[in-house]
């Protein structure tokens, strides 16, 4: 109850990117303001499931689906006791997107 719970986070990830995009159709011209929603609404779900002592930083990529391959990597300094990440990703016919939450424990 108290430690980052990446199966729990992911669930939550998964349920509000598959709600928040569904059949959304991708727009260049819009992406960045989707990504910032969805950013907000991701951090506001995750925090409801995750210990009150954990910082979050979440990320959101966003892409046309374009019969293209991608890569996404991170790297963070931090305490493997205490600090994790959930990650998953979401696609339709249009568009994909990655979005990564980091667990940060506050002391």
């Amino acid at each position: 109850g108290c430690k980052f719970n990446t199966e729990r986070v992911k669930r939550v990830l998964e349920r509000a990117l598959a709600g928040a995009l569904g059949t959304t159709v991708y727009s260049p011209q819009d992406s960045a303001q989707l990504a910032q929603s969805l950013v907000e609404l991701l951090q506001s779900q995750a925090k409801e499931v995750v210990p009150p002592r954990y910082k979050l930083v979440c990320q959101v990529l966003l892409g046309q689906q374009s019969q293209q391959s991608l890569l996404v990597a991170s790297q963070a300094l931090w305490d493997p006791k205490n600090d994790n990440f959930a990650s998953t990703t979401f696609s339709n016919a249009s568009l994909f997107a990655v979005a990564t939450v980091h667990g940060v424990y506050f002391e």
